[in-house]
């Protein structure tokens, strides 16, 4: 318990500097960092990171994402559909090269990880360039942590129904309900906090709670599905970046699914 109560106190202060330099080149190098080392924990979960070629392209493809955003004002569709396009075509002439050792399955899977996680990641680099970033990127955030925290009360005090036993045996019903309101209204006292208190922009509440509960439910899938993938390759975790609290993917798969919804969310307009 102290070692998991001191990396949470080391990780917080560290989060609290990135965010507070979230309009420098910090912000990018740590997304960066993040989407580096959540593929590494992957390909070394799925035993992917034999192939060091293939992983490396993965890696250098991330980070180019990453590095983009440093030039918000060059940054546009022509470089991501360059880097892409680089990215797809270097895999597929690694695979031509390489063949008599490397399955297509291997290569599809190392295409899925090196696309997804970047592009989930890249979520949140995409707020930070709107006027009221700081706040889309925080409340993103809170959306996919939170809902854990509604969820453990309501399904210790209230809990009897099993939700997933096989992938997840303590995860109830009754938790994910409660999870998905307490969700809700924590995003919408967000929300009025920032509204009036930090004299921030008027906010949409009816579709800020009910992206609330989305989230919820959006972050339970993420939850569950790096939850399944440990679960079918027998580890407990996938590193230990942050002792007693395992790796980037054990603390941000939810982060995955849920970033690219809000930039969907608050770039359609539909809540502020």
């Amino acid at each position: 318990m102290k070692t998991r109560i001191i990396s949470a106190a080391v990780a917080i202060v560290i989060a609290v500097i990135v965010l507070a330099l979230h309009k420098t080149f910090v912000f990018e190098l740590a997304i960066g960092f993040l989407v580096v080392v959540a593929l590494m924990e992957l390909f070394k979960a799925t035993k992917l990171d034999k192939l060091l070629i293939q992983t490396t392209i993965c890696y250098v493809y991330g980070a180019l994402v990453c590095v983009g955003h440093m030039f918000d004002s060059s940054y546009k569709i022509g470089y991501s559909t360059l880097i892409f396009g680089l990215f797809v075509l270097a895999m597929l002439v690694s695979f031509f090269r390489e063949h008599e050792k490397i399955k297509y399955e291997q290569i599809i899977e190392l295409l899925a990880f090196g696309f997804f996680i970047p592009y989930a990641f890249e979520a949140l680099l995409k707020m930070n360039h709107y006027e009221h970033g700081l706040f889309m990127i925080v409340i993103t955030l809170c959306g996919a942590w939170l809902a854990d925290s509604g969820a453990y009360f309501a399904g210790t005090f209230l809990g009897k129904t099993k939700l997933c036993p096989k992938i997840s045996p303590k995860k109830t019903v009754e938790g994910l309900i409660g999870g998905v309101l307490s969700n809700g209204v924590i995003m919408l006292l967000i929300g009025l906090i920032y509204d009036y208190a930090l004299d921030g922009p008027s906010l949409k509440y009816i579709a800020l709670f009910i992206s609330g509960m989305l989230c919820a439910l959006l972050g339970l899938v993420g939850d569950l599905s790096a939850s399944l993938i440990k679960r079918q390759t027998g580890i407990k975790d996938y590193g230990n970046i942050m002792p007693g609290h395992g790796g980037v993917m054990d603390r941000f798969d939810s982060v995955i699914i849920v970033a690219p919804f809000m930039y969907y969310v608050f770039s359609m307009g539909l809540i502020m």
